[in-house]
């Protein structure tokens, strides 16, 4: 039963590993040396009168089951969720047992009970710890209701007035709830900032493959460029030296044939490469082109338009220069796929500069951001279930707010600022979704004059 519960909750993503054993062990420890330390100094110090020998017996078994841990697993042994859980568990119900013992409410170490939910917070889910965090309410007020009392030196029975106990079972009790939704919420966060970054990580090292392969390409293509000319030269000779022979001069045909299809293959392979690679430039035009390639033809129209300044005669048609950066074209690409995506008919591109900076605004005729999302536009993993009527729609989206959150990392990484808006309603109510990205121009205009070192030949 416990088992299947718990792969309920996981069906979104493994909850296996989260925990080493060496370190609840440590942590169990601690905890058994400071019990057996408290007993000791309560009973032979301050005279405190309560069952030291059931109290050793019960702090004893966390002994039992501390060893019995280390013996049968290894330190490295990474516990699945479940496994904690009921780690957590057992630790709870022995303070319980403890406390019981000793005063219940009445003694101030009652507020450790916090701690094993608090632990659950921040390694296990919501579900697992609010199970727990149920049962330690229970147990509080268990023991506010029953419990065996302390007796003082003087032999009285050690009690709390009724108002003050009460007081001391709420803060508890709120203390609970507070810290644990506290720390799991910020656990979560952390979590998600990781996966995020992770997601993030492996697509910029995708990005900068792809880059590094076409270089690869492109300096194949220079280097095999004068062998692959003598090839032919050299059978063209032939050809022409063996008419006598006409078997021979098929081979040295089809020897000139195959040459020039390996120059072929190794233009059309590494065109793009020598792009990325040697220039390591390129046009703000062909920048946006390439950055939209995969999505335009999606079906939907996807517009480009480059408004250059007034005092810009005599500037390129396509527009500076830039850097030609993996996290701006696959930040760019993000962009562009999440407008295409959501539009019905059109996505426009739109790029303007000065000395000082450059914007592009991605314009789409869609629905536009949820009002309630607009302000978080940019977190990872934000997007809640999808409806059945966005389903029918966009059966093909899987989004989560990932994409928005990569692109807005990988294009922050290179100077810019990113700002989201929808569009005002127009005369014939259109509406959609600005994105509005802006870099100084010194941090992705390309150096004037440079070509940029090819590392493959340095």
């Amino acid at each position: 039963m416990w088992s299947s519960f718990f792969r309920a909750e996981t069906d979104h993503g493994p909850r296996n590993g989260v925990l080493h054993l060496r370190g609840l062990v440590l942590i169990r420890w601690a905890a058994i040396t400071g019990q057996i330390a408290t007993l000791l100094i309560a009973s032979n110090l301050f005279q405190i009168g309560f069952p030291l020998g059931l109290c050793l017996l019960v702090v004893g078994g966390s002994v039992i089951v501390n060893l019995l841990l280390i013996f049968l697993y290894p330190e490295s042994t990474r516990l699945s969720e479940y496994q904690v859980f009921l780690t957590l568990l057992f630790d709870l119900g022995q303070l319980a047992l403890l406390l019981w013992l000793t005063g219940g409410l009445t003694n101030p170490f009652a507020l450790l009970i916090v701690a094993p939910v608090t632990i659950s917070a921040t390694a296990l889910s919501a579900r697992a710890t609010l199970v727990l965090g149920t049962l330690a309410m229970a147990a509080i007020t268990i023991l506010a209701l029953s419990h065996l009392k302390l007796t003082l030196p003087d032999g009285t029975l050690f009690t709390l007035p009724t108002l003050f106990a009460f007081g001391f079972w709420l803060s508890v009790i709120i203390g609970i709830a507070f810290l644990g939704a506290y720390a799991h919420r910020v656990a979560a966060e952390i979590h998600t900032m990781q996966d995020a970054l992770l997601a993030t990580q492996m697509a910029l090292a995708r990005e900068q493959k792809l880059t590094d392969l076409g270089g690869v390409v492109a300096a194949a293509a220079h280097e095999l460029g004068t062998p692959l000319a003598t090839i032919k030269l050299v059978s063209a000779e032939l050809i022409d030296e063996l008419d006598t022979n006409p078997d021979l001069q098929a081979d040295a045909q089809l020897i000139r044939d195959q040459a020039d299809r390996c120059r072929e293959i190794l233009r059309s392979m590494g065109r793009a490469g020598k792009d990325d690679l040697h220039l390591r430039r390129a046009p703000l035009e062909v920048l946006l082109r390439e950055a939209a390639e995969p999505h335009v033809a999606r079906g939907k129209r996807v517009a480009f338009h480059l408004l250059p300044p007034d005092d810009s005669a005599g500037s390129p048609a396509a527009g500076p220069d830039l850097r030609r950066q993996p996290e701006v074209i696959h930040g760019l690409r993000n962009l562009i796929q999440n407008a295409v995506d959501f539009a019905r008919q059109e996505v426009s591109i739109e790029a303007e500069w000065t000395a000082a900076r450059l914007t592009l605004r991605i314009r789409d005729d869609g629905p536009g951001y949820p009002s309630h999302v607009i302000g978080r536009l940019g977190e990872p993993f934000m997007r809640n279930r999808r409806s059945a009527a966005d389903l029918a729609a966009r059966p093909e989206y899987d989004g989560m707010g990932l994409g928005l959150f990569i692109a807005k990392t990988l294009l922050e990484r290179t100077g810019a600022e990113l700002s989201f808006a929808n569009r005002s309603p127009g005369p014939q109510g259109e509406t959609g979704a600005i994105v509005e990205v802006t870099w100084p121009m010194s941090r992705i205009e390309a150096p004037k004059g440079a070509l940029g070192d090819n590392p493959l030949n340095a």
